[in-house]
């Protein structure tokens, strides 16, 4: 649905007018910032529905920028990078970033990404309260609990759960949670899955509680009680 606002923090003039350029031609509303603290300071003062993020910029970089727009909101993050190094991939996503795309990029793949990252930040029903064992997953506060422990999760982490939650006792391969998840293949190198599986056993675990998320070597994983 074009007419969302989007804020592109980007350096470099030729590509920051390369990406407006897309964006406007698909309807959008751009507001453009040429250094991470100007950027802060327009998603502040407006706030943006989507955000587009160049990761080597200067002074405050897209990373420390990437932080501080996750603390202060829920927005989508897509980062911009000739990062191409998994490890690259997996610290941007940690710190926020909802979506990674690397340098050189075609105008249609960006707008791919963007048209993704606003379906999976639309809500398309009504709240639910869902519930395996004991834990809760409330699809309305992306709030989560142990028991009456409430837990905190990044936009990520909810995702992951969710999709865990809506599914339970049913193995989910790799490839089903990248497509679920990430909406796109991160490669069979990728750790991202693992990374982000151990996030949420740290957080649903955190007080000694019973595993709920288990591997299935070589498939992987299932939400199911501890045999």
């Amino acid at each position: 649905m074009a007419g969302e606002r989007i804020l592109l923090i980007e350096d470099e003039a030729r590509i920051a007018q390369f990406i407006e350029r897309g964006l406007i031609y698909e309807g959008y509303r751009v507001s453009v910032a040429r250094d991470g603290q100007t950027g802060l300071s327009i998603a502040r003062d407006n706030p943006p529905d989507l955000v587009i993020l160049d990761w080597m910029l200067p002074g405050l970089d897209g990373l420390e920028v990437c932080k501080r727009l996750r603390a202060a909101s829920d927005v989508p993050i897509l980062m911009l990078t000739a990062k191409d190094d998994i490890k690259d991939r997996v610290t941007g996503l940690d710190a926020g970033a909802d979506d990674y795309l690397v340098k050189p990029f075609s105008v249609d793949e960006l707008m791919a990404r963007v048209r993704a990252l606003f379906r999976r930040s639309t809500p398309t029903s009504r709240p639910e309260i869902l519930r395996f064992n004991d834990l809760t997953l409330d699809t309305g506060t992306h709030r989560a609990y142990r028991g009456e422990r409430a837990i905190d999760l990044t936009a990520k982490e909810y995702e992951l759960l969710e999709l865990f939650m809506r599914n339970p006792r049913q193995v989910l391969t790799r490839d089903v949670i990248f497509d679920r998840v990430w909406g796109y293949d991160f490669g069979g190198e990728s750790n991202i899955i693992e990374v982000y599986v151990r996030y949420l056993r740290q957080k649903t675990e955190a007080e000694g509680e019973p595993r709920l998320i288990h591997t299935v070597r070589g498939v992987g994983y299932v939400l199911r009680e501890e045999e």
